[in-house]
């Protein structure tokens, strides 16, 4: 069992900047990949970015690319997403997720979420 807390929403303008925390607790943190998804509303969820056990390999969604970085500490048992140049269409609930596997652009791929942390951009 994974247990997952999101931190570090909010609003912010256009342009703006935000870090978002995932902090994991229960099994192993070097043990999971961890992945980033976002639901705005009346959207499906989606995927933003995902990272390796190590922290060496990531992958993100075409929409982030240049913007956002997925980065974690093992020591802290924590996965971040920078998210930089933030666009109103970034809004959405941003949500963490564990897998003992590689990581997945889908979100079945996923065993374990968090609560989510609302983000909101303003134009």
């Amino acid at each position: 069992q994974v247990q997952l807390v999101e931190s570090g929403g909010g609003l912010v303008q256009a342009g703006g900047s935000l870090r978002l925390s995932c902090l994991a607790s229960g099994r192993t943190f070097g043990s999971v990949s961890m992945g980033w998804f976002r639901q705005a509303p009346g959207k499906e969820r989606e995927f933003v970015a995902t990272i390796n056990r190590s922290g060496g390999s990531t992958s993100y969604a075409d929409s982030v690319k240049g913007r956002f970085t997925i980065s974690r500490d093992n020591a802290k048992n924590t996965v971040y997403l920078q998210m930089n140049s933030l666009k109103p269409e970034d809004t959405a609930v941003y949500y963490c997720a564990a897998t003992p596997y590689g990581g997945s652009w889908s979100s079945a791929g996923y065993d374990y979420w968090g609560q989510g942390t609302q983000v909101t951009v303003s134009s």
